[in-house]
């Protein structure tokens, strides 16, 4: 019996991810891979505006308004753990979405899921507060939150995989990375409202029902998100699969389990960085620095446009070297820059704290480019789904929920919150030894033969 684990084996399935299809075999007419990519653009970015908007809420107003018979600092806390159930619910949604996609489709994923989250964000802004409903206010808003985690798992397997066995071998990081832009349009969505809303309303104005605003906005988003999705194809590389996985949870636990396990290591501390910059710094400068929360917003957002912009170009480069190498590099320079980073948010200057930020990342951008590309690559097509998103969505357990409480409780003293850059630091090295574990994955490209003469 041979490790179906191995690098030789992770390879020879990349080489084999698209099966021969049966002669009698109907072929769809494949659709535009830029209407494609829109279509999963947007999906993307609507559901991860229903899950950011969240991360901002805990940031700057769930904390007094549903735990307020905790102290400031205990509030932002138990805000944040609500925050981070979401992300303990998403291997749950890609378990359950994954066996969907990899036994009825992708496509079906992408219509279920965008409507799951979607309707439990527009719940969220209508959960009273603990004032007028007491325990059950923070209760009711911890069982939505671990609904939309579960909506959110399944979204990034269906609408990832959709693309990519879409797209030509060669220019498939490339394609596959605008599903990936979705995240920074979600986040400059999400925090875009807030921002103008803070702008708009006064302190108090905000706090009674302005930060409800944001969650009813995502059912407008998830109908015109829904309408888009509903006319496209499903995934050729489904459709020639001989066989399909009777229990794909079980296929990967028993024939890809340490693959599941280096990729979740790998991917956790994206999360954790992205989460550091959008999420707790937002809290931090705002608590801690004495910053406004509009120029906070400013800086974050500011910087996300440019990973959001840069995200494609990447990618076309992990097409061209390949994926292991940019997310090497792209983990090294986050375990480098994480102590600078730290040092120039705690200046508090919003130019210095911009430059912080937007270092970090484009650093997470080197690596993440190409993740939408590589994941699926080291999966045979049967199991894929199921693999590639409950691989994903563990490294957010392990970076995205854990980050903000971490860093929130090393932040809670005087000075600068030199343990934060520590234990991001400690994630990338954690990181960085599972991405060198894991095997290259970027098809080769055949090279002319040029027969001999004479």
């Amino acid at each position: 019996m041979h490790n179906s684990d191995s690098p030789s084996e992770s390879q020879a399935t990349t080489q084999s991810a698209a099966p021969s299809t049966p002669k009698s075999a109907p072929r769809p007419t494949p659709p535009s891979l830029p209407r494609l990519a829109a279509a999963s653009l947007a999906g993307t970015a609507i559901e991860f505006y229903d899950f950011f908007i969240y991360g901002t809420a805990a940031a700057l107003v769930l904390g007094p308004l549903f735990f307020p018979t905790f102290s400031p600092l205990a509030g932002t806390l138990a805000a944040f753990a609500t925050f981070g159930v979401g992300f303990v619910a998403r291997p749950l949604g890609s378990v359950l979405f994954g066996h969907l996609g990899d036994r009825r489709g992708r496509r079906p994923v992408l219509v279920i899921s965008l409507l799951l989250t979607g309707l439990a964000t527009v719940a969220v802004g209508c959960v009273p507060t603990y004032e007028t409903i007491g325990v059950a206010a923070p209760v009711l808003l911890l069982v939505l939150r671990f609904v939309q985690g579960v909506g959110l798992g399944g979204e990034w397997g269906g609408a990832v995989l959709l693309t990519a066995e879409h797209a030509p071998p060669e220019r498939r990081a490339l394609w596959a990375s605008f599903p990936q832009v979705g995240p920074a349009i979600g986040f400059l969505l999400a925090n875009g409202v807030t921002l103008a809303l803070s702008a708009t309303l006064t302190e108090a104005q905000f706090a009674s029902w302005g930060w409800r605003i944001p969650f009813w906005g995502a059912g407008v988003l998830a109908v015109a998100g829904i309408a888009l999705r509903a006319s496209l194809t499903e995934s050729p590389d489904f459709l020639q699969v001989r066989e399909h996985a009777r229990v794909p949870l079980v296929e990967v636990a028993r024939g890809h389990w340490r693959l599941v396990l280096l990729t979740a290591g790998a991917l956790a501390v994206g999360y954790a960085v992205f989460y550091a910059v959008t999420t707790w710094s937002l809290s931090y400068g705002v608590e801690h620095l004495g910053v406004s929360r509009t120029v906070m917003l400013a800086c974050i957002m500011a910087a996300v446009v440019v990973k959001g912009a840069l995200t494609p170009v990447a990618a076309v480069l992990g097409d061209r070297y390949g994926r292991r190498p940019m997310c090497l590099v792209g983990c090294t320079a986050i375990a480098l820059w994480m102590f600078p980073m730290v040092a120039l948010l705690a200046t508090g200057e919003p130019l210095l704290m911009f430059l912080g930020f937007l270092v970090a990342l484009l650093a997470f951008v080197t690596m993440f480019s190409v993740i939408a590309a590589y994941l699926p690559e080291l999966y045979e097509p049967r199991v894929r789904c199921t693999g590639a998103a409950v691989g994903y969505n563990l490294a957010g357990v392990l970076g995205g929920a854990l980050t903000p409480m971490v860093a929130t409780a090393a932040a809670s003293g005087e000075g600068t919150p030199w343990g934060v850059a520590a234990y991001l630091t400690a994630v990338a090295v954690l990181s960085l030894g599972c991405f060198a574990l894991l095997p290259e994955t970027r098809p080769v490209r055949e090279e002319a033969v040029v027969p001999a003469t004479g």
